[in-house]
């Protein structure tokens, strides 16, 4: 028996949720799911898997095609999938390549999804989509049966990257002038006027610098985790190639860092009770505004790790407040030669570090 459900997205739009649930003596034995932008669509989806599966021996037959292995993928997963890998595979069920059965996905069609891909992104986000995507092939087969060839995907790996369709990410060396901090602190002070329920940017950025953290981590800070007195906090989750899950990393925190965390309200569990999607589209929305061309939130952080080494932090000082686990990420900032710390009398550390402002949610 089939259902759809409606959901509300984010962005205010619908998603249309189609289920098929199949049980034999009181036992799962088939559970599919798409999601569709029209309840139409997701309604024609449904009755022709119902026929097929109908079908003699349709249940006997564990081939299905990518895009509803992706849905499984995603269904099952006990793991948090993040939020740009969901991204990611929701992305690839658009292409021809999803409707394609698992037994007929070789390499040449890796190769060619590739290859449109790279029409339209960077070799490095082609390397992206692969990447998650070889996820997928790693446990179809031995978890669900499934006839995806990893060796195909690997094939299609070495043939991409000797094609040029696929690279490593560059490593960005963006960093914001003085000039572009003073535009959106003060920006950020004169929305904060207008509405002061807004979040407050001001504290958000300067965090973001000073301590070096990621947005996702700074929004999963909790008071909790919290050692004022060895002036460090546990990051949760923290991002790393092998493990984000439970990739938990106590992480020094510099002096202006622990005043702007004493300078939030305490009455929430997260210490900046706010979404990234609101942090991160105020800040490319005010980048916009202001003319300051190609920064990153990011950036922020990249700043700040520089910032520890032009102050002559070695390597495993700088570690200790960025949490690197590995030093040699550290070794490109090696060529920076200490010069003090030019934010030492920075005008805006009075304002980002005064008392705590009402308590909102973004």
């Amino acid at each position: 028996m089939g259902t759809i459900i409606a959901r509300k997205r984010k962005d205010g739009s619908t998603a249309h949720l189609a289920q098929v649930l199949i049980k034999k003596a009181g036992l799962i034995v088939r559970r599919e799911a798409r999601t569709f932008d029209r309840r139409q669509a997701a309604a024609a989806w449904l009755e022709r898997r119902e026929k097929e599966l109908a079908a003699p021996g349709a249940l006997d037959q564990q081939d299905p095609v990518l895009s509803d292995v992706i849905d499984r993928y995603v269904a099952e997963s006990k793991k948090k999938i993040g939020r740009t890998k969901a991204q990611v595979l929701n992305a690839i069920k658009r292409y021809d390549i999803a409707s394609l059965r698992c037994s007929k996905i070789a390499s040449t069609d890796l190769v060619a999804f590739a290859n449109e891909l790279v029409k339209r992104v960077q070799p490095q986000t082609v390397s992206n989509y692969l990447s998650h995507l070889a996820s997928i092939f790693a446990i179809a087969r031995p978890a669900w049966g499934y006839p995806l060839d990893q060796d195909a995907m690997k094939d299609a790996f070495v043939v991409a990257k000797r094609l040029g369709v696929t690279s490593k990410s560059r490593s960005r060396d963006r960093r914001p002038t003085v000039d572009e901090l003073d535009l959106l602190m003060t920006h950020f002070g004169e929305r904060q006027k207008r509405r002061p329920s807004s979040v407050p940017m001001q504290k958000v950025i300067a965090f973001a610098m000073f301590s070096t953290r990621r947005l996702e981590e700074i929004t999963r800070l909790r008071r909790t985790d919290l050692d004022e007195d060895g002036s460090r906090i546990l990051v949760r989750d923290m991002k790393n190639p092998g493990e984000k899950i439970g990739n938990d990393v106590w992480c020094d925190l510099p002096a202006v860092a622990l005043q702007i965390i004493a300078s939030m309200p305490s009455d929430a569990e997260e210490i900046f009770p706010f979404t990234t999607d609101a942090i991160g589209a105020g800040f490319t929305r005010a980048c916009q505004i202001l003319g300051i061309n190609n920064l990153h939130f990011h950036d922020l952080r990249h700043e700040g790790v520089s910032r520890l080494f032009e102050m002559g932090r070695n390597i495993p000082q700088v570690a200790a407040v960025s949490g690197h686990r590995s030093w040699s990420s550290l070794k490109r900032y090696t060529h920076l030669r200490q010069t003090g710390d030019k934010y030492a009398n920075w005008k805006w550390l009075s304002v980002v570090s005064n008392q705590a402002q009402p308590n909102v949610m973004g």
